[in-house]
């Protein structure tokens, strides 16, 4: 085992070539990228000075595309990109933060019952029913706590802070802080 692997000393040409790294970023764990399917070009865009810790995972399909701003410290995001997920500059994003442009399962019984038989063994993902995406934005200088998930089609303002645990299904203004399940939104942040 290549303990580089593990400390952000890997070399980090060995990824993807649609994957845009900033200047001075760090990447401690290469294992981050396993699920990165994305053939979009770029597919994922990290600004400058971008730390992307242990436990974050980009889990993007082949039509996705994931862009972090400067200056942003992942912890342990899980991103589960379909179609777009953006972050902007001075982002803090916490331990098991789970951002999702798409529910990847189908709600509806029989979609749910092909979906079922596509992804088994022996089965045809071609067959696979349409999953809806909608974009989720992230500001500038959002903080989000610890195990906080953020849904399809969220959009968090500048400044705003997410509460650990908080399930975010609608936008946050500027500023504002969310927190609970399903999360209320106050106007200024404590």
């Amino acid at each position: 085992m290549d303990t580089n692997e593990f400390d952000g000393s890997w070399d980090y040409r060995r990824l993807p070539d649609n994957i845009r790294i900033g200047a001075d970023c760090f990447l401690e764990r290469r294992e981050s990228f396993k699920q990165f399917r994305s053939r979009q070009a770029p597919g994922l865009v990290l600004g400058d000075r971008v730390r992307v810790q242990t436990w974050t995972a980009f889990s993007v399909e082949p039509s996705g595309c994931v862009e972090i701003g400067q200056d942003t410290v992942l912890v342990g995001a899980v991103f589960m990109c379909m179609k777009s997920i953006r972050v902007g500059a001075g982002c803090h994003i916490s331990y098991n933060v789970t951002i999702s442009d798409c529910d990847f399962h189908p709600i509806d019984i029989e979609a749910r019952r092909r979906d079922t038989i596509a992804v088994a063994p022996g089965g045809d993902r071609a067959h696979r029913p349409p999953y809806p995406a909608k974009p989720v934005v992230i500001g500038r200088d959002v903080w989000i706590g610890t195990g906080a998930i953020i849904l399809k089609g969220v959009t968090i303002g500048d400044g705003a802070v997410i509460a650990p645990g908080a399930v975010l299904a609608r936008d946050v203004a500027p500023g504002a802080c969310a927190r609970g399940n399903p999360a209320e939104v106050t106007e200024n942040v404590p």
